[in-house]
Parts: structure tokens; sequence; C-alpha cells
């Protein structure tokens, strides 16, 4: 038998995900603490959809939403609020009413029932925030949510800088004239 050698080929150099880890830590981050906050609020009956719709309600205050105001805060179509809001007007934790100076318009309040289920939420978040944040210095909480708040504007001008061009289309194109074969 004869034994050949085969020669080793030349190594390739290949793409390293290094340069997306804080892409990747963010969405990791969110994912996770999603999955969290939907098993222990599981118990008080609400979906993560409704207590987005109920936390958003009770940051506008007392004075109702209209739906359509609503589902642009949410970033969701008028047809998906319309369900959430629905589905949480069954169980008692919203109503609809009528708004005071325009009949056609039905405004979303919250309920009795819909603050005692946020002030459970709260509750129940400030102690997995807590544990969210172990061993995590306020000075370091700081700095991150800063650094968060920032890329987030970063990402809104992004946002309206594609929509207003009115070619959305051409937005890869626009970041293919940043120089990617840079390894810098």
């Amino acid at each position: 038998m004869s034994s050949v050698v085969k020669k080793a080929k030349p190594a390739v150099k290949r793409p390293s995900p290094k340069p997306f880890k804080f892409g990747y830590l963010v969405h990791d981050v969110s994912r996770i603490r999603r999955t969290v906050m939907d098993q222990t609020m599981r118990p008080l009956g609400i979906t993560r959809s409704q207590w987005t719709v109920l936390t958003a309600l009770a940051r506008g205050g007392n004075d109702g939403m209209m739906q359509v105001d609503l589902a642009r805060l949410l970033e969701v179509g008028k047809v998906t609020v319309g369900g959430l809001v629905d589905r949480l007007e069954i169980t008692g934790h919203v109503v609809r009413r009528p708004d005071a100076t325009d009949r056609r318009v039905k405004r979303v309040f919250i309920t009795e029932q819909g603050f005692d289920v946020i002030q459970k939420m709260i509750a129940i978040s400030t102690k997995i925030n807590d544990r969210i944040l172990r061993n995590i210095t306020p000075e370091q909480q700081r700095v991150t949510e800063e650094v968060l708040y920032t890329v987030k504007q970063n990402l809104k001008k992004i946002v309206a800088e594609t929509l207003e061009s009115g070619r959305a289309e051409e937005f890869g194109s626009q970041l293919a004239e940043l120089d990617i074969n840079n390894d810098d």
C-alpha cells in the first residue's frame, strides 16, 4: 500500500461575527427579558401584548387614548390594537368611551381592574428588574441607559432619513457606499 500525503489547503480567512456582538447582546438580552416577564405575568392572565397596551395607556395619563394613537405609539396596525383592546375590554381591564369633543371617536380608558393589574405588574417587574440588575452599579446602569438611548436615537434618525427619502429600497445601497471591507 502506498500512502498518499494530502497537502494542507492554505488557511482561508473566514468572517468573524465579533463585530456584531453589540447587536447580538442587545437582541438576546431583550428576548430573554421578554421571556422572563411573560412567565412572571402569566398568572395575572395578561399576555405581553396586552400588558404593553395597558402600560402605554397608563403612561398616557387618565385622558384615555384613541386606538389609532395607541397603534402608532406601539408601532402596530390599527386592527391589531383593536383586537387587543377588544380582549382587554372583555376581561374588564379597559373600557371604550366616546371622545368628549368628537362623538365619532372612541377613547380607550383603563378601568379600576386594569389599574389593579398594572399595580401588580409594577410590583412583579420591580422585583424582576432588581434581579436582572443584580451586581450592576448605579453608574454602570446610568451609562448603559445613556448608551442605549443614544443608539435608539441614532436608529430613529436612520429610519426617518430612509422614510423621508421615499426610497427605502435604496437603503441597502446607501449602506453599500460605506467601506464595508475596511477592517478597522
